[in-house]
């Protein structure tokens, strides 16, 4: 496994690093609930009111068993939530790491472009459920690490 830290966050940023680069961009987005008593709860969110992106696509990944570990690429803006079990995600801008975990259906985590991501199922069954900002598109994804490290040089570059 590529992480084996967990690294410092505050407010759900990762701050610190190198003089002269932003954060890494990402943060824990608590998800509207809405609870009816004796009939549970009603999650929810918008997008382009309260995502900085329009939807445009929606998946989950769902049956997969505890220590698989899934992801491995970077792409797009997203909103991932997991409405049940435990997953981790470990996130690399190509300078600095972190881990973030999703164990609650009313906490989401938004992931701005460009940062790699795997994430480790932690619990069987556990479901993620992702809102995109763009629809598929293979040549958006960056699935080699190498190649997203050479990626991350260049655009880091002042």
């Amino acid at each position: 496994m590529r992480f084996g830290l967990t690294y410092p966050m505050k407010s759900g940023i990762l701050y610190g690093g190198k003089a002269g680069f932003k954060a890494m961009q990402y943060r824990l987005f608590d998800i509207r609930t809405i609870e009816t008593p004796g009939e549970g709860y009603l999650s929810f969110f918008e997008g382009g009111t309260e995502l900085p992106f329009e939807i445009k696509r929606i998946y989950y990944i769902h049956g997969t068993s505890a220590g698989v570990m899934r992801g491995g690429h970077a792409h797009r803006r997203q909103l991932l939530f997991c409405p049940y079990g435990r997953i981790r995600i470990l996130l690399d801008d190509g300078r600095e790491k972190a881990e973030v975990l999703l164990d609650s259906p009313d906490k989401g985590l938004l992931l701005d472009s460009g940062l790699w991501r795997e994430m480790l199922w932690e619990q069987s069954d556990s479901v993620l459920c992702v809102a995109a900002s763009e629809h598929y598109d293979e040549a958006d994804y960056i699935r080699d690490y190498d190649q997203f490290l050479n990626w991350c040089k260049e655009a880091h570059k002042e």
